[in-house]
């Protein structure tokens, strides 16, 4: 089966572009684009670091409920952008668990403080932990866990399928993270305004009711995902049972909130024929 839908990105105002579709069980519906070519993934990367922060806590380096960021925060502040810190700067705006405070620098400290549990770079961490075993090998870390990731869509449907069907992971820590935490919490979602809530789990946002959004319109509300401002998504409909990426060379605007949702109903369409 190749889904007819992905060629949609043919017509999104791109240098480039690449898409696929995956199922729980690994088998791929269909690719468009240069599946191999390495693409920045902004904030594509924070599911990633997630991941690991997962893997982390499952060999008891972390657990999710102990200090870390700012005073009063935990790991699972820091995964929930609910501890407080600014957008891109390590100062707290916020007591803990009030507001959905997007935060950059929240996953930098996420990053620092798994580093220093483990005694591994993060960077090595994420790569040992994920990468390598997902067979990832297109996909390396340069900076920033909540920014500075690199991969391609080949690397990324693997991701996608690992977290239909866990294998790095006991199911029950990847439910927990699909699953809003501090509910009712209030935020913005960068480039789509305020929303309330602003749900979110352990690193992956959730679609919700949200409104307006970056997926479709016939999304499942347990929809999770993230999307980067470098172009960027990657989503998976726990009803719909896939998994979409989608990677691109131009910057997040005005055409990405016109073309996603499209490109994701038109998808889901084919997918559920």
């Amino acid at each position: 089966m190749s889904l007819q839908s992905l060629a949609l990105i043919e017509n999104w105002a791109v240098p480039t572009a690449a898409a696929g579709v995956v199922r729980a069980d690994g088998s791929v519906l269909g690719t468009h684009g240069p599946v191999d070519h390495r693409f920045p993934l902004a904030s594509v990367t924070k599911p990633l670091a997630a991941y690991a922060a997962l893997v982390a806590y499952e060999e008891g380096a972390v657990e999710l409920d102990e200090p870390a960021g700012p005073p009063g925060a935990t790991v699972r502040h820091l995964l929930a952008h609910t501890s407080g810190l600014a957008f891109d700067e390590h100062r707290t705006m916020s007591a803990p668990g009030e507001r959905r405070l997007y935060s950059n620098a929240g996953f930098e400290q996420l990053g620092d403080h798994i580093a220093k549990a483990t005694d591994i770079p993060f960077a090595e961490y994420l790569r040992q932990a994920v990468l390598e075993p997902l067979g990832m090998t297109s996909t390396s870390l340069e900076g920033s866990p909540a920014k500075d990731g690199v991969s391609t869509v080949a690397d990324l449907l693997r991701f996608a399928a690992e977290l239909q069907a866990p294998r790095l992971l006991d199911p029950r820590t990847v439910a927990e993270a699909m699953t809003v935490q501090y509910p009712g919490t209030k935020g913005v979602l960068p480039g789509y305004g305020h929303q309330n809530p602003n749900d979110w789990g352990l690193g992956f946002e959730i679609r919700g009711a949200k409104s307006p959004h970056w997926t479709g319109s016939s999304s499942s509300p347990r929809t999770f995902g993230h999307f980067g401002q470098s172009g960027t998504f990657l989503w998976t409909d726990l009803d719909a049972q896939v998994a979409a990426v989608a990677l691109t060379d131009r910057a997040f605007g005005s055409w990405a909130i016109e073309a996603w949702p499209v490109f994701t109903d038109a998808v889901l369409a084919e997918v559920r024929g």
